[in-house]
């Protein structure tokens, strides 16, 4: 039995929204970063960037958060998304680390 172009076409719209959906779901199971977390105080990780220590952290600025990093996962309203520098654990959007890159 052949299959039609529009077959195709319609399976793959449905496996590729599945896939977007599982990896979407997966992401809101991952653990949330805690500041006590090993890479958490290598990096200087701060929940809420408003605490960063700034005599420690000097490369830390006003405005600068994981929400505006280019390694933040989530979206714009995000409260929380993945970092890879954290293996895929969730970060505070208002939080912040020293891997911090603005995002472009």
């Amino acid at each position: 039995m052949k299959s039609s172009r529009r077959t195709f076409l319609i399976t793959s719209i449905g496996v590729a929204s599945t896939l977007a959906l599982s990896r979407q779901a997966a992401f809101a199971d991952a653990p949330k970063v805690t500041e006590a977390d090993p890479t958490a105080q290598a990096l200087g990780y701060k929940e809420d960037a408003a605490k960063v220590d700034k005599a420690k952290w000097a490369k830390y600025a006003a405005g600068q958060d994981c929400g505006n990093c280019s390694f933040y996962q989530g979206k714009a309203g995000d409260a929380w998304a993945p970092c890879p520098m954290f293996g895929g654990k969730q970060v505070s959007s208002k939080g912040w680390c020293s891997a911090y890159n603005k995002k472009a």
